[in-house]
């Protein structure tokens, strides 16, 4: 796509998460909540709330920090409730924007994002009235210049879905979400280390946006992140740099 980098859109994606990490600390600390309230506190039987402990080390939170909120979300020590919420809407140029949140307060949730939709330029949706353009899965990304022979043979020997090499050289590995952590494992264990390894909404289409409709497209994203309640914001418009 002319103008578009999907590997510059994920290290701008990784920047600003760098730049916010106390909210990414609030953002892991609600996952491994639900999910053990979920699945339960057990490691081995869990693997949502091992995904979350993961990502919990990868944001350097502490393990003290970890263990308490596990045993919080299984009755162990009191604390807060959070219910799973997903708000699905419209950006800038028709593109479709995916938001899922975290709340114990459904009530402000709903109002936060709604004015964030309305106030820059992008409208709130339906539940489902965007989500079919987008595949749950697992979705692991190279940098260029990956060995991208090397990639594909563990990959698909893991049993990932598909290898995808983009424009720029960035290699995705997909997998269906059962499989993500099998495929993460034998990638590893072969020494290739993803830049991104998740659990995501993958967009099955892209909407070009450009110019000053990718800038106002790019504010709309950042103030829905910056959302307290907001846990990951998904779209499918291919911004211009």
């Amino acid at each position: 796509m002319a103008g578009h980098s999907k590997w510059a859109n994920i290290q701008h994606r990784k920047g600003r998460q760098d730049e916010k990490r106390g909210k990414a600390w609030t953002r892991v600390i609600r996952e491994i909540m639900v999910a053990a309230r979920l699945g339960g506190g057990d490691l081995g039987t869990n693997p949502r709330l091992r995904l979350a402990v993961e990502k919990a080390k990868s944001v350097n939170l502490p393990i003290d920090t970890v263990k308490r909120n596990i045993d919080k979300a299984t009755g162990n020590l009191e604390g807060v409730n959070y219910e799973e919420i997903r708000y699905e809407g419209y950006g800038i140029g028709g593109a479709a924007i995916i938001v899922d949140t975290m709340t114990d307060n459904r009530v402000r949730t709903v109002a936060e994002v709604r004015h964030a939709f309305s106030k820059y330029g992008g409208n709130m949706g339906t539940e489902n009235s965007v989500s079919f353009q987008f595949k749950h899965c697992g979705q692991f990304v190279f940098a260029p210049g990956t060995d991208e022979n090397k990639v594909m043979e563990v990959a698909l020997e893991a049993g990932a879905d598909d290898v995808v090499t983009d424009e720029d050289g960035a290699i995705e590995v997909l997998s269906a979400v059962g499989d993500f952590e099998t495929v993460k494992n034998a990638l590893e264990a072969a020494g290739l280390k993803p830049d991104v390894a998740e659990v995501t909404m993958r967009a099955e289409n892209t909407i070009e946006v450009n110019g000053d409709d990718a800038a106002k497209m790019q504010r709309l994203l950042d103030i829905l992140e910056d959302l307290d309640d907001v846990q990951e914001v998904y779209h499918n418009a291919a911004l211009s740099e």
